[in-house]
């Protein structure tokens, strides 16, 4: 399994929102990726991110296969990114997650414009807690949204100081 970050575009998201593969080369999974209001959601929030950052998103495939999202969620302060991911339920518990995460640390690490990254999980999310624990990012702190439930909100330091 070679797993890659495709920086998504809003091609992409249009033809993801269409039921159409994002790229002729990228082959649709079996299960959808996000249902089409999250869709609409992320490609919304694509478009709002990538006005003060890019790239905003990425497609997350797996050999030749979406098999996930990933976002900037928001641009926070002193060079800090707010992150958030999903993997297909069909591609779920194959690792694509841990692999994703590992590839986005990787790339901040070398981009001199982010010092650090952030997420946050539902507190019942033992799979996602699990997949930053993997990848060094520290449970720093909880907090209760009024949409998401009760969170817990992770780092991880890019530059290693």
């Amino acid at each position: 399994m070679t797993v890659r970050l495709v920086p998504a575009t809003p091609t992409h998201f249009a033809r993801l929102l269409e039921g159409q593969p994002p790229e002729q080369a990228i082959v649709m999974p079996h299960t959808p990726v996000a249902e089409p209001e999250v869709l609409a959601m992320l490609a919304g929030l694509a478009e709002a991110v990538g006005e003060i950052f890019s790239p905003p998103a990425w497609l997350v495939v797996s050999d030749d296969e979406l098999v996930g999202l990933m976002s900037v969620t928001s641009v926070l302060e002193e060079r800090r990114l707010q992150i958030g991911y999903g993997v297909a339920p069909g591609s779920q518990g194959r690792g694509h997650a841990s692999a994703a995460l590992k590839a986005l640390v990787d790339w901040a690490r070398s981009d001199p414009r982010v010092d650090a990254l952030y997420a946050e999980t539902r507190t019942d999310n033992i799979a996602s807690q699990r997949v930053l624990e993997r990848n060094g990012f520290v449970q720093m702190a909880e907090r209760l949204d009024a949409e998401d439930g009760a969170l817990f909100c992770w780092h991880i330091d890019c530059r290693g100081t």
